[in-house]
């Protein structure tokens, strides 16, 4: 599973789907339909991923909202980037406005953020899928409108998922690749079959696909439109803008859903605008100043030092540190596996040895992190110690094909504590540089068969994060290795991470509790030369590819857990990054004004739960 737009928000076996979510009844001429095993498929109003629903039939809001949240204020936010240029977040093309596709679209089913993926009916009453789940129906509500007032009808959800697997972002291609075919059977019921029934997440992440207008589209090129405010079919309108400065969102009066249940007590602002700013420093204290409301704090320092004053002492603005519970995913220096000087995993696990964690951690985050060794970290989906029970039985299969340390060495990122510190991680690198062919020549390290220097480029955006890198660069030049720290504008550095060019890069990579078709944009070899794909690392490995199917159609939640730790142990034994750190909390600060929810979700702080005071 991935959320298209709501990160950070900040994305089965063979289980009855559970009867439960909005209030408004079933359509009275629904007709059951029957999956490959001739059962017939009743409609549901939810679906989770593994088990069933947390919600019942009837239910009147999610459990982490205020239902009585008022509604009324402006939200004013803060985007540290170089502009936009573009209305349109599903194009591969320009820099999309901040928030666009998450307030401007809504999608036929609605996450829950307190369930590892479950998901109820929103432009979609209900929906039906059988227990092989080898298609899915989605009965559409007849009262559902887009913005100009217009039905949404399955023609519109025939165009949208047509439109963003031929012409969107290629991500698409790869979320909805088992879909065979679409079907309109009325204008409010819509048919999608799969290639094969093991995928049972694809009625889950079809309900994720935002809805867009057709007849919007019939007379304009997609991808196209630039900054022309675009038709949506969500609760907010692009209400006025300055191109590339500013953006503000418009809540409708008259939203069509507001009543539902998997509405109520969100989207609460009358407005919500995003001013731009180039330096975070200045972003910092224009927040400070009250020129917007809300911030999300990603430097320890910052927390650390620069959240004092009167205005914090009197209560004016709320600093929080809220923890939550979802994966935090894996943050690093991304190895380019695709250039050939990172083409060598001993190479690559050599430079892992030169970054200094635990110095870094105690003077300059204060230390507020933990080192991270997962790509599913903070979750039961982590792997630990050595392969056992089903890990280790879905991982012997592959034995052949695999290192041997994987199954005798568990793994660990290296450390610095103790007497020897770095000096030790650096002797280890010089052993694994010289098994790679490497040698020291004139204070440089060299490929001793064809006298390359090992040399490469650190490419970044963000200039607060060189004081993180030309440390890991000075222990590297120790090594004899070359590194070069290129500071790019925030555009540029989104076109030449899109074209994969690029030597290595900081990159995060985030996950779900619920792992699934996603998995193949991240790893699979389908997708290393495909541009704007998020295989950062461009790995290519036929264990991964299978693993990454298992995890697709995993049966059950402690099958998908069992495979999700031998994907994730292959991967960090591939060595393809230098693993960062993590934080399990939102570091958050906001102006009295703005209120939140007693109970927050797994998944952390939603803005679109949150209101103004009046």
């Amino acid at each position: 599973m991935t959320r298209f737009f709501t990160a950070p928000r900040l994305t089965a076996l063979f289980s009855l789907l559970a009867f439960l979510a909005s209030p408004v009844s079933l359509h009275a001429k629904e007709p059951a339909t029957t999956g490959s095993d001739g059962r017939a498929a009743q409609p549901v109003r939810g679906i989770a991923m593994h088990g069933e629903p947390k919600y019942p039939r009837g239910f009147s809001h999610f459990g982490y909202v205020n239902p009585e949240a008022p509604k009324g204020g402006t939200l004013k936010m803060a985007v540290v980037a170089n502009g936009f240029d573009s209305f349109n977040p599903f194009d591969i093309r320009g820099v999309a406005a901040a928030g666009i596709g998450n307030y401007l679209y809504d999608t036929l089913l609605e996450a829950s953020a307190d369930e590892p993926f479950s998901m109820y009916g929103l432009i979609a009453e209900s929906l039906e899928t059988p227990e092989d789940r080898s298609y899915v129906v989605f009965n559409l509500r007849p009262a559902a409108r887009f913005q100009d007032g217009e039905p949404i009808t399955a023609e519109d959800v025939k165009f949208s998922f047509e439109t963003l697997t031929t012409k969107g972002h290629p991500f698409y291609r790869n979320y909805y690749a088992g879909v065979s075919s679409v079907t309109i059977e009325n204008p409010h019921r819509i048919r999608f079959d799969f290639h094969q029934s093991s995928n049972r997440e694809l009625p889950l992440i079809l309900g994720q696909m935002p809805i867009l207008p057709a007849h919007y589209w019939k007379d304009r090129e997609f991808g196209k439109n630039g900054l022309t405010p675009p038709v949506g079919s969500g609760a907010y309108r692009i209400g006025s803008f300055e191109a590339g400065r500013s953006v503000v969102y418009e809540r409708l009066d008259d939203y069509w859903a507001k009543d539902l249940a998997v509405r109520k007590g969100r989207f609460n602002f009358d407005r919500i605008r995003y001013d731009y700013y180039t330096d975070d420093t200045v972003a910092l204290e224009a927040f400070k100043a009250g020129n917007f409301d809300f911030r999300v704090e990603s430097s320890a320092k910052n927390w650390a030092t620069a959240y004092t004053g009167d205005k914090f002492d009197n209560g004016l603005i709320i600093t929080e540190a809220i923890e939550h519970h979802r994966p935090t995913g894996m943050q690093g220096f991304v190895f380019n596996t695709r250039k050939e000087v990172f083409s060598d995993p001993r190479v690559r696990e050599a430079l892992t040895y030169a970054f200094d964690f635990e110095w870094t951690n105690k003077n300059l985050f204060y230390g507020q992190y933990t080192r991270t060794d997962s790509y599913f970290e903070n979750s039961e989906l982590a792997s630990s110690g050595l392969p056992s029970g089903r890990e280790l039985e879905i991982l012997e299969q592959y034995r052949e094909q695999l290192d041997e340390d994987i199954f005798t060495k568990p793994f660990e990122v290296p450390s610095t504590e103790g007497k020897q510190g770095l000096r030790q991680n650096l002797r280890t690198a010089m052993e694994l540089l010289r098994s790679a062919g490497y040698e020291i020549r004139n204070g440089k390290m060299v490929h001793a068969a064809t006298g390359k220097p090992l040399e490469f480029e650190i490419l970044l955006f963000q200039k607060t994060f060189e004081r993180v890198v030309l440390p890991f660069k000075n222990n590297l030049g120790r090594l004899g290795i070359d590194v070069s720290v290129r500071l790019v504008d925030s555009n540029q550095y989104i076109q030449r991470v899109r074209e994969f060019d690029y030597d290595m890069i900081t990159q995060g990579i985030g996950q779900s509790d619920s792992p699934g078709n996603e998995q193949r944009e991240y790893w699979h070899s389908s997708t290393v030369d495909v541009n704007g794909s998020r295989n950062y690392a461009g790995v290519s490995d036929p264990v991964v590819d299978e693993l990454v199917s298992l995890v697709i159609q995993a049966p059950d939640r402690e099958e998908l857990v069992q495979r999700t730790r031998a994907l994730d142990r292959v991967l960090l034994h591939g060595h393809y990054v230098v693993p960062h750190w993590h934080l399990a909390k939102d570091r958050v600060a906001y102006w009295n004004h703005l209120k939140h929810p007693d109970t927050t979700p797994k998944n952390g702080t939603d803005l679109d739960n949150w209101w103004a005071e009046p």
